[in-house]
Formats: structure tokens, sequence, C-alpha cells
């Protein structure tokens, strides 16, 4: 077993805690490192400039993805020269209730090896990919 803590810091501003007024900004600090601000969505008068949970869920998965593939194609002996992605979640109403449906990750690896054996690897990423494990969200991998 393995324990992943975080600290998340917010604070109430000079602003009336009203729906309309309270700030969204907070910051969040991984393995006592420095704290980084992130936002809601800018739907939920959140800072668009600022990351927001959707996103943390999508580049979460995006990350484990990659994280995997690399691993595998390292013990398959393929070498990867690069490896980009630009996932896209969906949050979408479902009888009322808002949920991240469905992550798309739309992976382009440069390497030497055919597409066969980089899907393989990717099918095998996804299967091994425990935070695509947590969730119900729909996760489908499109390589590039």
């Amino acid at each position: 077993m393995a324990e992943h803590g975080i600290s998340l810091r917010w604070s109430k501003t000079e602003a009336p805690f009203t729906y309309n007024t309270y700030p969204r900004n907070h910051t969040i600090s991984f393995k006592n490192g420095a704290p980084v601000t992130f936002s809601a969505a800018p739907a939920y008068k959140g800072d668009a400039s600022k990351g927001d949970p959707e996103d943390m869920l999508v580049a979460s998965l995006s990350s484990c993805h990659m994280l995997s593939f690399l691993a595998i194609a390292t013990k398959k002996k393929v070498i990867v020269e690069s490896y980009e992605d630009d996932a896209v979640g969906y949050l979408e109403n479902d009888g009322g209730r808002l949920w991240m449906t469905r992550v798309i990750l739309r992976p382009k690896v440069v390497s030497s090896a055919d597409a066969a054996t980089l899907n393989e690897i990717h099918h095998l990423a996804h299967d091994a990919c425990f935070i695509a494990s947590s969730v119900k969200t729909s996760v489908t991998v499109e390589p590039a």
C-alpha cells in the first residue's frame, strides 16, 4: 500500500462570503513542494488562467498513461524519443448530475517502433494505469 498526500490551502478574503464573491483560488502542494495555485472552472466563477479540478483529472489520466507507456516501452526495449498528449475530458450532464463522462487521450509518440508495437504498448499501458482503473470515466486512447 502507498499513501499519496497533498496539502490544500484556501482562505476567505475581504470580499463578502457569498456565492458570487468568495474566492475560488486555492493552493495545492505536492510532496512538500512549492504551492501551485488552482481555481474553479470559469463556469463556476473560477480563474480561467488556473487549472481546475476537471483539468487535474484529465492531466492525472494523461500522466499515468504516459508513465505506464514509458515503463512498458523500456521493458520491451523500445526507445521513445518523445511523447506528447493533447487530452480532452468531457464534463456532461447525466440526468441532472454533472460528471466527467469520458476522457480521450491523444498521445503522439516518436519512436522507431512500428505502429502495431506502439498500439500494443498503449493497450498494455491503459490496463496498467491505476488512475484509469480508479475512475468510472470512460478513458480511451487514440494514438496519432
